[in-house]
């Protein structure tokens, strides 16, 4: 099972940002481009599960309360 590497404060900003991304890339805002439009559903996705391939490649670790 993956840890939880990213916070409560910061799940939902992923969330909102990558379907922002998404959004102005596959709605014809920017130049429509399939890898933003991949890029903002992955990050939107990590917000989701709650896991960052990339941050724990990083070693980011979220302390528990104590």
């Amino acid at each position: 099972m993956l840890r939880t590497n990213i916070t409560t404060i910061e799940r939902p900003i992923r969330v909102a940002l990558g379907a922002a991304i998404a959004a102005y890339a596959f709605f014809g805002l920017a130049q429509p481009s399939i890898v933003l439009v991949a890029m903002g559903v992955c990050v939107a996705l990590t917000g989701l599960v709650g896991f960052c391939p990339a941050c724990a490649f990083m070693g980011r670790q979220i302390r528990p309360k104590e």
